[in-house]
């Protein structure tokens, strides 16, 4: 069989952040694709070693703008961890309620900008009108719109009143009116049937052993969450559903999303409505006992992971970040294989990618004292990974 490459970016109207997709066509159909990672690599994770506990915070959420409460409550969960410190049960609702806050952002971002790719440009501009409504909530609770810098060690940074929590159970009962509309247009508008259904094919099997994570996983009919498995925060005392679908495809994984924000929305008010009485954040020492530790939350995108080495005193020895994306690389491929040039970033979108928080990769052979490229189909066949 004869191919022919078609390379799609770094620089790409279907991609929002640099990245390089070498496909193998034959005619309109892709037969493999080979991804190159890299190109936004910014060094957070040496810059974390060089600043303070406390400094980090407010570095670490910066690794993505839209995840930042999911970033910056990973690693202070983590550092907290790692000295062994709990939070007041208070800071503890009001973390969660900002994460599920962060959560319905970036969801109906991600599906105002599925709206754009299926060119569904109507969609696109309900959808972010009505994420207007979340980022005046944030900014009401924490007093930034985008980068909140509302985790801190120890607890909050602000608390809530009586009028911030009427406004945020106002705006959340607006919401789930609108996302009862949302879901009707995904559910049944035949422009978003015809671009998503049986588009982006991903078994269970081939999830599970490409350790697909987040919304990706769940539209592959695997019922997994950390929030429900491990419980953070105050998840184990608030009741929600794992969503799952199981037709396997882009439209389940935006499905996926869809319903999270109903169950994101009814976390909000349960925890506003059972919001603990007492102080919102504990004295948390500059310096860190010698010990190391491992986070996890389910970020928007899926399980988001924090290492943290500590040798003692206020700055870690190793800091080491490893977001949704880079885990759900492997399994876009899979998608984009067998498919349609049409349906890439269709595909590539059911991901909802970020590639500059991803980029955090580099592999060298110590003996040889070699680098070698992030070039994931490099990676696989130098070190045995079946795809």
């Amino acid at each position: 069989m004869t191919t022919t490459d078609l390379i799609i970016g770094p620089q790409h109207p279907a991609l929002h952040e640099p990245e390089r997709f070498v496909l193998k066509l034959d005619g309109e159909y892709v037969v493999d694709v080979v991804p190159r990672i890299g190109y936004v690599h910014r060094g957070i994770e040496k810059a974390a070693e060089l600043r303070s506990y406390i400094q980090d915070v407010y570095l670490i959420e910066r690794i993505c703008g839209i995840c930042n409460v999911s970033h910056s409550l990973v690693y202070v969960q983590t550092v907290e961890a790692l000295q062994g410190f709990e939070i007041p049960p208070r800071a503890a609702y009001l973390r969660t309620v900002v994460h599920e806050l962060n959560r319905i952002h970036s969801h109906l971002l991600l599906l105002g900008v599925v709206g754009e790719l299926f060119g569904f440009d109507t969609l696109f501009m309900y959808l972010w009108r009505d994420r207007e409504l979340v980022m005046d909530v944030v900014e009401s609770i924490t007093g930034n719109r985008l980068i909140s810098a509302f985790n801190v060690l120890g607890g909050v940074a602000r608390d809530v009143g009586p009028s911030q929590i009427s406004e945020a159970k106002r705006a959340m009962e607006y919401l789930r009116g609108r996302m009862k509309f949302y879901k009707k247009v995904f559910a049944e508008d035949p422009t978003v049937e015809k671009r998503s259904k049986g588009v982006g094919i991903l078994k269970p099997s081939s999830a599970l052993s490409l350790c697909a994570v987040g919304p990706v996983i769940r539209g592959s009919g695997i019922k997994t969450d950390l929030r429900a498995d491990d419980p953070y925060a105050a998840y184990g005392e608030i009741p929600f559903n794992v969503i799952t679908y199981d037709t396997n495809d882009s439209w389940a994984r935006f499905m996926v999303r869809v319903d999270e924000v109903f169950e994101s929305i009814g976390i909000i008010e349960y925890a506003l409505d059972h919001l603990p009485d007492g102080p919102i954040r504990a004295r948390f020492p500059r310096r860190v006992r010698e010990g190391e530790a491992v986070g996890r939350v389910e970020a928007p995108r899926g399980e988001l992971i924090n290492h943290i080495i500590s040798k003692g005193g206020d700055k870690p020895y190793r800091f080491k970040c490893r977001t949704p994306t880079l885990a759900n690389i492997l399994a876009a491929c899979e998608m984009i294989r067998g498919g349609q040039i049409a349906d890439v970033p269709v595909s590539l979108s059911s991901i909802d990618p970020c590639f500059s928080c991803e980029d955090r990769l580099a592999i060298i052979d110590v003996s040889k004292g070699e680098r070698y490229s992030a070039r994931i189909r490099d990676l696989m066949a130098k070190y045995g990974a079946s795809r």
